[in-house]
């Protein structure tokens, strides 16, 4: 079984997503990167990239990280603070400890190919 379908497949991906973004927008340390951008569209393209990272179905054909991320100089820390946000939505919809983990430990090892600013 996969973590996709572990988590419960599309219905907590989409929930998961949902929440992700309400706090992503509301944390006033990222908002600025989301400014002007189509969020119901990158709700369904960060959708497609999560289940295709973690198992599931979805073929995802997007950008590659880096190509997706190039030039909107991300600091670690506001990369530090996504991955917490959607660590923290993935437990707060009952996600196990341990599937959490293994998300954390997909996106760590993407850093390298979306942070661009050595320093905050």
């Amino acid at each position: 079984m996969s973590v996709y379908d572990e988590i419960g497949g599309a219905t907590t991906m989409k929930a998961v997503v949902t929440v992700f973004y309400e706090r992503v927008v509301a944390d006033p340390e990222l908002e600025t990167w989301f400014r002007d951008v189509d969020m119901t569209r990158l709700r369904a393209h960060q959708r497609a990239f999560l289940t295709a990272a973690l198992g599931g179905p979805e073929m995802f054909s997007g950008r590659s990280l880096e190509a997706a991320h190039a030039g909107l100089e991300i600091t670690g820390d506001a990369f530090d603070a996504v991955v917490e946000h959607l660590t923290v939505s993935l437990h707060d919809l009952g996600v196990p400890d341990d599937v959490v983990g293994s998300v954390r430990a997909r996106l760590e090892a993407s850093r390298g190919e979306i942070v661009t600013v050595a320093v905050a």
